[in-house]
């Protein structure tokens, strides 16, 4: 049975954790699909551009055309798309440079379809930006729901059976096996699993949405979040995403029979209160001239790619990454964090101190004082674990005479403000961010 977690208050004490701290119940093992090593993704800088260097043929029409079809994980891999979204969500490539790329490559109109997939990312950290008790209250109900879990055998049972890959459904029970052991699914795997754990388990979407964060290599608080609450009918409200047996048969290539009935229709989930948008918070000023150390962490692995307006004399980072990802995601963030290090080490021809997680804010004091710096710099952190950790060591920082300074990207400043409605509305202003 499931222990009881504090998820939120457990979330903020790590620095690099990007899934809500939680465990499982005991499920037992997903499906064994075979796949254990067979589908690496870019944990380096490097990697992933040659990654992207490598895809950009495909980026164009190419992709649009065969971007909703999934060619399994294995063999050759898919060829359809990047998999580049675990590089990108902690910023080994940024958005910024993946979607210059594929402009560049195709012409914006020719790789629109590849864009507007990138920018889905931007999209999803500007809405929940301006909106942070969304995830505080998804945080909060995965922690009530684990209670439920430990109470309710009918619940416990169905969630192992799900999360086991014990369901029958042979496309459900198959991605439960793949997300275990490559921490990735094809994005219309995802949305299928999702409406099926919804409206075909009748599972809380907050559960799936936890289960989805601890493994996927490229969850970050808003794309995971709020995909599970579109599919769910609560982003927009009303309009869900129903699975279709044919639909997953074809997008498939046949590889799935989907000979279980799934749901013929959406059941109303309990609506949610309106949680108006805020804007987009101005950030203080650093100090050009004071002696300054760079803090980096998980959310932003790129910073020598940032304009800094002070000269960087000390870098650090924490020991490992925090929280309770799974192994795989786990090894994959700690070689990404040394990644960045590294090509920080040799940006700026300094060393970097590994500080350890458990008294963050006394070792970065101690490291701070050590420097002589009177101020730190870090890259921001949207709405998550991170920021409430990058928050609580701003504030004892600053009780010592310290400041922690956050520096925003210019693409993120310009683009999160057009995140208040919809994604329609969003992606009009795509061409102003590529300008």
């Amino acid at each position: 049975m499931p222990r009881a977690h504090a998820a939120a208050a457990k979330a903020s004490r790590s620095d690099a954790q990007d899934t809500v701290a939680h465990d499982h119940v005991a499920h037992g093992q997903p499906v064994a699909n075979g796949l254990a090593g067979a589908m690496p993704f870019p944990t380096t800088r490097a990697d992933a551009l040659n990654q992207l260097n490598a895809f950009l043929p495909r980026a164009g029409r190419a992709y649009a055309a065969r971007r909703n079809f999934d060619e399994g994980p294995g063999g050759q891999g898919r060829t359809a798309v990047s998999e580049l979204s675990p590089a990108i969500r902690r910023r080994l490539v940024t958005e910024e440079e993946a979607a210059r790329a594929a402009a560049a490559a195709h012409g914006p109109e020719a790789a629109e379809k590849f864009i507007q997939e990138i920018c889905w990312r931007s999209y999803w950290r500007g809405w929940l930006e301006a909106r942070p008790a969304v995830w505080q209250r998804y945080c909060s109900d995965v922690e009530r729901l684990e209670q439920q879990l430990a109470l309710n055998s009918g619940l416990a049972k169905a969630y192992a059976d799900a999360v086991s890959g014990r369901t029958g459904i042979d496309c459900f029970d198959f991605w439960i096996g793949e997300l275990a052991e490559t921490g990735y699914l094809h994005n219309h795997a995802r949305m299928s699993f999702a409406s099926i754990w919804i409206f075909t388990l009748r599972l809380p979407w907050q559960l799936g949405a936890a289960h989805f964060f601890r493994h996927l290599l490229d969850a970050c608080p808003a794309s995971n979040t709020l995909g599970w609450r579109w599919v769910a009918g609560l982003q927009t409200v009303g309009k869900t995403y129903l699975a279709s047996a044919e639909t997953i048969r074809r997008t498939s290539g046949g590889r799935f029979t989907v000979s279980t009935p799934l749901a013929t229709s959406a059941h109303t989930l309990p609506a949610e209160p309106t949680v108006h948008p805020t804007a987009l918070a101005a950030l203080p000023d650093a100090e050009p001239d004071a002696r300054t150390g760079l803090w980096l962490h998980s959310e932003d692995l790129s910073p020598e790619t940032m304009a800094w307006p002070a000269a960087i004399s000390a870098i650090t980072a924490v020991d490992a990454i925090g929280g309770d990802p799974a192994d795989g995601k786990r090894a994959a963030a700690n070689t990404a964090l040394a990644d960045g290090v590294a090509r920080a080490e040799a940006h700026w021809h300094c060393p970097a101190a590994r500080l350890p997680e458990a008294d963050m804010e006394g070792a970065m004091l101690d490291w701070a004082r050590n420097n002589d710096l009177r101020q730190i710099m870090t890259p921001y952190a949207p709405v998550g674990p991170v920021a409430d950790r990058v928050a609580a060591v701003g504030v004892w920082l600053g009780r010592k005479g310290i400041a922690l300074v956050q520096q925003r990207r210019d693409w993120d400043s310009a683009a999160w403000p057009h995140a208040t409605r919809g994604f329609f509305q969003f992606k009009g202003h795509i061409p102003e961010l590529l300008a």
